[in-house]
């Protein structure tokens, strides 16, 4: 199947989107490409994500849902504790539940999106 269109970018909602930009480049070791009150972003030459404010962000929390999740990143990694400890260096926190704690695991960005890290298979 042919589509007709091509994935510009991802935009994550934010109340900080600069602090959401610095956390991801660093998990992902991509550059900031622009960083503003209102908007930030990042980028690999490829792919990027975006980041914008919006007013009373609430963050959806996990696994008891404050407000409703819109989305969740997976990212593979080699070490499922090497990756978690780095994430939680940078300011992730991980939520006490984990379905799944040997093959992957649940984290939280600073802003409290849920993100998975993925042992590669």
């Amino acid at each position: 199947m042919t589509g007709f269109a091509t994935l510009a970018l991802i935009n994550l909602d934010a109340e900080d989107p600069a602090a959401l930009a610095t956390f991801y480049s660093a998990v992902l070791g991509w550059e900031v490409l622009h960083s503003e009150g209102d908007y930030a972003m990042i980028g690999d030459g490829t792919t990027s994500i975006g980041f914008g404010r919006v007013p009373g962000y609430a963050a959806p929390g996990w696994p008891v849902e404050a407000a409703p999740k819109r989305y969740h990143l997976d990212f593979y990694v080699d070490d499922l504790d090497k990756a978690e400890e780095q994430a939680l260096a940078l300011g992730a926190t991980k939520p006490a539940e984990q379905p799944t704690p040997d093959r992957w695991r649940v984290l939280l960005d600073p802003a409290g999106h849920p993100f998975d890290i993925c042992v590669r298979s």
